[in-house]
């Protein structure tokens, strides 16, 4: 199998669906001729033509609207948000119309529109291009969300969400498109070549959108967490000799519920991380459903690393970005008699 990037694995999934489904078509801002800002989507209209890849004025609601029309007449579009950070005109579009469709219709029409959003920071991309919006959708009943972590889940989750039904959130960590970051930036870059999970099938395969991946088997703490937070904490277990099962939920909702309970209830300790803000952030849910179904085998309070509850600074990129050190000392904290 070849090695991708991530940008290489997504392109490559897009492709696939193309070949498969005439009903498939992609656009969005840059999307067509230019191939996207982060070149994810490049190549793709000169294969398949104007009309299946295209460029689409910068309205995201007129993107995401066009798109519930396209979805109610058999299209399967697949349309892209320049940044997670630019969704919120097309709020309304997604909440009411998209995640609403199959219900207000009593099944009669559904909206399989996926809509990717590059999403995070850690680029230097300050406060409008480094967001991670996700609980905003996982609100939402109706709506899918997921969040790959690594070429191979990333193409194999694409292809799922374009062939699913029902609307999904592809959130896309731009920070690991072109490699595995484990938060120190003062480090030299290490790219996807040589990784196993870069070794990524040239043709159709689907990675099930509800499920979730124990990246490191352990015994002393369970760490719920996806996106580039996944490398961190695998940096954070290395560096303090913690013994930590880690999981990668890829998919936050419907989210693996049983994985994660497995897990705890084995370990009797969880620390929850991801980059968005603290205060409402996808982690308070995550501590609710542990504390209801793993109360009895918690030994120590459910720890969670965060993002602040301010925006996304430029100056001050790593105090925001949660890094392996304060994974590691939430780590440590868990475990104190």
């Amino acid at each position: 199998m070849p090695a991708m990037t991530m940008i290489q694995a997504l392109r490559s999934a897009m492709d696939v669906m193309l070949g498969r489904d005439d009903n498939v078509v992609i656009y969005g801002q840059d999307v067509g001729y230019f191939g996207g800002v982060f070149r994810v989507t490049e190549g793709l209209q000169a294969k398949y033509g104007k009309s299946r890849v295209f460029d689409a004025p910068i309205s995201e609601g007129g993107i995401v609207g066009s798109a519930i029309g396209m979805a109610a007449y058999g299209l399967r579009p697949v349309v892209e948000v320049q940044f997670a950070d630019y969704f919120y005109p097309a709020s309304d579009q997604i909440v009411s119309e998209a995640a609403r469709m199959r219900y207000r219709s009593a099944g009669d029409f559904t909206a399989p529109i996926t809509i990717r959003m590059p999403c995070g920071g850690g680029i230097y991309g300050g406060q409008t291009h480094s967001q991670s919006p996700e609980a905003l959708f996982t609100h939402v009943c109706g709506l899918r969300t997921v969040m790959p972590s690594s070429p191979y889940d990333a193409k194999g989750l694409l292809i799922a969400a374009i062939e699913c039904d029902d609307p999904v959130i592809f959130l896309e960590p731009k920070r690991l498109y072109n490699g595995p970051f484990d938060g120190h930036h003062d480090r030299p870059v290490s790219p996807w070549t040589g990784h196993p999970l870069a070794e990524v099938p040239e043709g159709h395969y689907v990675v099930p959108l509800d499920s979730a991946r124990v990246v490191r088997a352990g015994s002393q703490v369970s760490i719920l967490t996806y996106g580039t937070m996944v490398y961190v904490s695998q940096a954070a277990a290395a560096e303090t000799g913690i013994d930590a099962e880690i999981i990668d939920l890829r998919s936050l909702w419907p989210l693996d519920l049983s994985t994660l309970i497995e897990s705890v209830k084995k370990t009797g300790r969880c620390v929850i991380v991801h980059e968005a803000t603290r205060t409402s952030g996808f982690g308070a849910e995550l501590t609710a459903l542990v504390q209801e179904h793993c109360f009895y085998q918690l030994e120590a309070p459910i720890e969670r690393v965060t993002g602040w509850d301010t925006p996304y600074p430029h100056a001050l990129e790593w105090a925001y970005f949660p890094g392996p050190a304060r994974v590691a000392a939430a780590l440590q904290r868990v475990l104190e008699p």
